[in-house]
């Protein structure tokens, strides 16, 4: 008995019986659907992480300072803060840092003026590498230099949305706006990037740092740093670097936080690993259910075909042509339902995607959540569909072969 013979009569037989086996295959496409949605969702997810974490930098150095981490240690020694000092030191200490540049994000949003034309917008206070070590691309004009900063210039660089509120499609370069009643000279206009994180460029008016440390908020105080290592091999030393230099001036206050993006983000992608192993074993459940209605079914069959199996032994079948025969029965059926499935699991997934789209949309990211199904998922899923078939279906398929055949023909 060739193999593609057994494979005819096994279609044959879910031909013959097509609703007990529609029934049969529910399991298997019901497991198979939700292990497809789950990959597609953490993949796209996990894509959607590495996109984001791309458009904010690489191999960068987040340097903080949490007051809350105070609290938690309960310690007195509370600071008001990074400062320039504190660039100044980590720039002079620091032998293993190539790139730095100091972030000061003005609380709320401002309004800013051109004649009648108004938007809101986030104001940031920067150094000149910031340009460079978070990807910004500047389209038209210039970018902050040194001369800036050090006197204080009043002058902005604007994002693409701002620019258009305002101007239109008018020049901006060398416009004067007002930005919250303060008289700023427009020296750039930055390329279109959409979101990074939680905050959106496009949006986005950036001045001097010291502009807005004397303007707006009165002392040398910094939010973040921004820190590319000289080699992104040593990004794990010039971490220690700078965690020591800022130890160092302040006598180990607590507070101070020295992280990377990537470890960052591969922290997020464990917790997304972590989330796709509890879905996958969520959706192994509904495989195994699967699995046992598929022995219960052959085992069904084995019983309603015993005089079928007698006889064939009769005319010269053998053991292995009957096990052969069952076994590709049931992967058959799991197989069909694996293929019934993906195709399921691929088409929730994407109307998933389209809905994260319009839930999401003008949120963190703006695009919600991408349906990504890598190849490997679906050859993945309709291999271990089929071979839970033969998994639960070698029972009877060793019960079937195992029938004597003189008591199989006196079966009634």
């Amino acid at each position: 008995m060739t193999l593609l013979h057994c494979l005819y009569t096994a279609l044959a037989n879910l031909r013959a019986n097509k609703l007990r086996s529609a029934l049969t295959m529910l399991g298997v496409i019901i497991g198979v659907s939700a292990v497809i949605v789950m990959v597609s969702i953490v993949e796209g997810a996990r894509a959607k992480v590495v996109q984001e974490f791309e458009r904010l930098g690489s191999s960068l150095i987040i340097i903080a300072y949490d007051p809350r981490k105070v609290e938690e240690e309960r310690s007195t020694r509370r600071l008001i803060g990074l400062t320039m000092d504190d660039v100044r030191a980590i720039r002079e200490e620091c032998d293993l840092v190539a790139g730095l540049s100091a972030e000061l994000p003005a609380p709320g949003e401002f309004l800013v003026r051109y004649y009648d034309a108004e938007t809101k917008a986030s104001i940031r206070g920067v150094q000149p590498d910031y340009a460079r070590l978070r990807n910004v691309t500047v389209a038209q004009g210039r970018f902050i230099t040194e001369d800036d900063v050090e006197n204080w210039a009043k002058v902005v660089v604007l994002g693409s949305k701002v620019k258009e509120a305002l101007f239109n499609r008018e020049e901006a370069i060398g416009k004067t706006i007002d930005v919250q009643g303060i008289s700023a000279t427009v020296i750039g206009v930055l390329e279109p990037k959409g979101r990074s994180g939680d905050e959106d460029t496009d949006k986005m008016v950036i001045a001097p740092i010291s502009t807005i440390q004397k303007r707006f908020v009165g002392f040398e105080v910094v939010g973040v740093l921004w820190a590319q290592p000289a080699d992104a091999a040593m990004i794990g030393p010039a971490m220690d670097q700078i965690w020591e230099c800022l130890m160092r001036r302040h006598d180990n206050a607590p507070g101070f936080q020295v992280d990377s993006l990537e470890n960052i983000q591969n922290a997020i992608g464990r917790i997304l690993s972590i989330f796709g192993l509890v879905l996958g074993g969520i959706a192994g459940l509904a495989l195994l259910v699967g699995g046992i209605g598929i022995m219960n079914i052959m085992l069904v069959s084995v019983t309603e075909r015993t005089k079928e199996i007698g006889l064939r032994k009769a005319v010269g079948a053998r053991r292995r042509d009957i096990l052969a025969q069952f076994l590709i029965e049931a992967a058959t059926v799991s197989g069909t339902g694996g293929v019934m499935g993906i195709g399921l699991g691929a088409g929730v997934a994407y109307v998933a995607s389209a809905i994260s789209r319009q839930v999401m949309k003008g949120g963190i990211g703006g695009a919600g959540i991408p349906a990504h199904l890598p190849l490997w998922s679906i050859l993945g899923a309709f291999a271990f569909s089929a071979s839970v078939g033969v998994f639960f279906g070698l029972y009877p398929a060793i019960r079937a072969a195992r029938l004597d055949p003189i008591e199989a023909l006196r079966h009634e």
